[in-house]
């Protein structure tokens, strides 16, 4: 809000103007239309006055124009040139003679051609001559012309003073209703926008405007108040959105379900911590921790379950790595990480992963249950393996993610090697979604023969894949991948099929051999393996005892 604006633009110097504007119009109007009722005022009064003045000497003229008396009409005449009015008089007989005439010159002034327009220069009278015995004969005529010039004058003088005092009267009361109106208006609004100005913009409710003086109860007061009413909601509303910030920045900055970092706020503290190291030249790690198979608890106890071991593991990390040292985040779904700093060498970083392995190890007793998991680390070093915060991560999540497949319940340090690992195991991924599209998967059958009747009493379906690069890929390669990324379902349910298709080739020549095949952990967890089994013998006329499912125990695990 300014806090100072120009004058021209303020209300009360606006409406001032106003006021004063309609005043002067108001009071020339008014003005105007008493010195034009004035001017018809004078105009007649002349008329009056000289019919009055010639009903006076009508007789004497009369009586000097019958006698033929030039003296009498002489001071008939005379008489009348007495008034200031009078421009010129004759006393004329019936033929137009004059008797007695007089005359002088208009009175000359520098108003005379406004006079001239207003009231003409002249008033003209005649009268006839007519002796009062009733007879009717008329003896002759007087003549009288009056200037109108002295009450022109007087008229003007009057209209002067009108328009001097219906103006100055008008902007008295003009000033007067200014006046009226600052006080009743402009002064509590300039008090209000004044109050306005210490409202606080980020706590609105705090000071709320004061209301003026004496009006509390009228429309200043209503206004005032609903001002408040409204500060008073954006405050509670600016309350809320705060704590809704506060929380959604918590919500970002924490995860939700253990109460630790989120993974945004551990790379910023993991940043600090790079350069903390830099500084004190010293080591730092960076530990990934992959719960082991976390899926089969949410598939075989649910999901709340799931949610109370990833509270027990954040508390445990807690517990066992108190101290500045350490700092712990959960990354995601079963993952979390912890970050060691001030190391003298990596040995003290083992030391930790043991530490960490042998906590999580530890039974979990929740809701009648009995829960024991391991899981997997993946450690990378600063500056040894990388000195970017998320270069340093990546290291160890990559790191974390291959030791699963080598095994449960351990750890593992990030070496350089492990780049061309992880890109040759993308590859190969990537390699596996086509292998049954190109054809590159098919089955060997090892025989299983009866020791005491050296028969072959049946055959076990074993999967090979024709890398048409790599050339014949291992199955303990591969397998584990495929189990990783899930197309172990589709490659299974293939070779089952095809199995089943050989043992029914097999019937058709007499050989009656049980066909056995490896069913993998994924595909015991999908809903539908039983009627998969089931569609694959009915599909293929195999009875169900012909079919052999090889399930290793680590499925059980």
């Amino acid at each position: 809000m300014q806090k100072t604006f120009e004058v021209e633009n303020r209300l009360g110097y606006r409406i001032l103007r106003w006021i004063i504007a309609v005043a002067l119009v108001s009071g020339v109007i008014v003005s105007a239309i008493q010195v034009v009722l004035d001017a018809y005022r004078v105009s007649n009064d002349l008329n009056n006055q000289a019919n009055q003045t010639i009903a006076i000497v009508k007789d004497a003229a009369t009586q000097a124009v019958f006698s033929i008396d030039a003296d009498l009409a002489k001071q008939v005449v005379d008489g009348l040139f007495a008034r200031e009015a009078v421009h010129l008089v004759q006393i004329l007989h019936t033929n137009g003679d004059p008797l007695s005439s007089r005359e002088r010159p208009l009175s000359d002034s520098a108003l005379r051609p406004l006079i001239n327009w207003i009231f003409d220069p002249e008033r003209k009278f005649r009268t006839e001559l007519v002796r009062s015995n009733g007879s009717g004969t008329v003896y002759g005529f007087l003549v009288v012309r009056y200037d109108t010039a002295p009450a022109a004058h007087m008229w003007l003088g009057r209209a002067i003073v009108t328009f001097i005092s219906g103006i100055a009267s008008a902007v008295i009361l003009g000033m007067v209703l200014f006046f009226v109106f600052y006080m009743l208006l402009t002064r509590p609004l300039l008090r209000i926008v004044h109050s306005v100005k210490q409202v606080d913009p980020a706590h609105p409710d705090d000071r709320l405007v004061d209301t003026p003086a004496g009006h509390e109860k009228d429309e200043l007061g209503l206004w005032v108040g609903a001002t408040n009413t409204l500060l008073i909601a954006i405050g509670e509303s600016q309350t809320r959105h705060r704590d809704a910030e506060d929380k959604v920045n918590r919500l970002a900055r924490y995860d939700q379900l253990t109460g630790l970092l989120s993974r945004d706020s551990f790379m910023e503290l993991l940043k600090a911590d790079i350069e903390e190291s830099k500084r004190n030249n010293s080591l730092l790690s960076v530990t990934v921790c992959g719960i082991d198979d976390f899926k089969s608890i949410n598939d075989q106890c649910g999901f709340h379950t799931g949610d109370l071991t990833l509270q027990i593991v954040a508390d445990r990390l807690i517990n066992y790595l108190s101290g500045s040292r350490f700092t712990i985040a959960r990354l995601g779904s079963d993952q979390f990480v912890v970050v060691e700093k001030a190391l003298k060498d990596g040995f003290q970083a083992a030391d930790t992963a043991e530490a960490i392995l042998a906590g999580i190890s530890e039974n979990m007793g929740m809701e009648g249950l009995n829960i024991s998991t391991t899981a997997t680390l993946g450690i990378a070093l600063y500056p040894s393996d990388a000195i970017q915060p998320d270069r340093l991560l990546q290291s160890a999540e990559q790191t974390m993610m291959l030791a699963k497949q080598k095994g449960r319940d351990h750890f593992q340090f990030y070496v350089a090697s492990i780049d061309q690992e992880i890109r040759d195991r993308k590859q190969l991924e990537k390699d596996l979604s086509q292998a049954l599209t190109l054809n590159q998967f098919y089955l060997v059958y090892q025989p299983q023969i009866n020791l005491e009747t050296k028969r072959v009493i049946g055959a076990e379906a074993l999967l090979r894949w024709d890398h048409p690069v790599r050339g014949l890929v291992p199955p303990d390669y591969f397998i584990p991948v495929a189990e990783n990324n899930g197309s172990i379902v589709e490659i299974g349910q293939w070779v089952m099929d095809q199995a089943c298709l050989q043992a029914k080739l097999w019937a058709d020549k007499g050989l009656y051999l049980r066909i056995a095949v490896n069913l993998s952990a994924v595909q015991l967890r999908q809903e539908r393996i039983v009627d998969d089994i089931l569609n694959t013998l009915k599909r293929h006329d195999i009875p169900a005892g012909r079919l052999e499912l090889e399930v290793t125990e680590t499925s059980f695990m």
